[in-house]
């Protein structure tokens, strides 16, 4: 399956940490965000990958090349920050059959092969990994609304009064038609093209679009204290892994 990466976001809200470099090569632990995806994205088989660049995007360029520990990347430029479905549309040259989107934002320890799974699988048009968080954050994401057999029957983008708790983590699997949502999307309040609003229209169009709820956990590195915070986390359980060592021999003896 090929794979397209938002990485065009100038991370704004990350600054001093975006001063000089796109929020893509902010490092967590030592990794810049944009390699921890591409290291994910490979696990899960990808030999493609589509990244959407756009502030500094040399930088990125620069540093990745046109390939990644045997992926071979292809960029497109987002000129203007018009919104996650904007972005999306420029990579459609790209691909070619069902395909898997990330966000470069987040640093995820989850079941996102389940998402892989469910769209190979079961022929769906759309599969999100979706987890439920506190209604005061919900208003900050893509909010869904699932039927009891988990497919969604509704999707809003950082809505006021959230009708549930449940919200999208950046990553799903897509058919081609998502394309074509994109295209009919018109500008939401906030000037943007909204990637929920054409989630909502494939599922209007009768389509289906499951959810896979996340077992794990992910961190949307949005401000410095939630770097700090996955920081935190990944060398918690670096800690862990060594403490199950033998010191004289590195066997493990959990």
């Amino acid at each position: 399956m090929q794979a397209v990466l938002l990485a065009a976001g100038k991370g704004t809200r990350l600054r001093p940490l975006t001063d000089d470099r796109p929020k893509a090569l902010v490092e967590v632990d030592g990794v810049p965000l944009v390699e921890r995806c591409l290291d994910h994205l490979r696990a899960l088989g990808a030999s493609e990958v589509t990244l959407v660049v756009g502030y500094l995007k040399a930088q990125v360029i620069e540093r990745l090349g046109d390939e990644y520990h045997g992926i071979q990347l292809t960029y497109t430029h987002q000129r203007e920050q018009k919104g996650l479905a904007h972005a999306l549309l420029t990579a459609e040259p790209h691909v070619d059959g069902d395909f898997m989107l990330m966000f470069c934002d987040n640093v995820f320890r989850a079941n996102l092969a389940d998402v892989v799974e469910t769209q190979r699988e079961q022929g769906v048009d759309a599969a999100l990994l979706v987890e439920s968080v506190s209604y005061e954050e919900a208003s900050r994401h893509g909010v869904c609304t699932t039927n009891e057999r988990g497919e969604l029957v509704d999707i809003v983008e950082k809505p006021d009064d959230p009708q549930s708790t449940l919200v999208t983590t950046g990553f799903y699997t897509f058919s081609p038609a998502i394309f074509r949502a994109c295209r009919l999307v018109q500008p939401s309040d906030r000037g943007e093209y909204e990637l929920p609003d054409a989630i909502a229209l494939l599922v209007r169009a009768g389509m289906r679009v499951e959810t896979v709820e996340l077992e794990g956990w992910r961190i949307d590195v949005g401000y410095p204290d939630d770097r700090d915070e996955a920081e935190r986390r990944l060398r918690a359980e670096a800690g862990a892994s060594d403490s199950a060592l033998d010191p004289e021999d590195g066997v493990s003896r959990s």
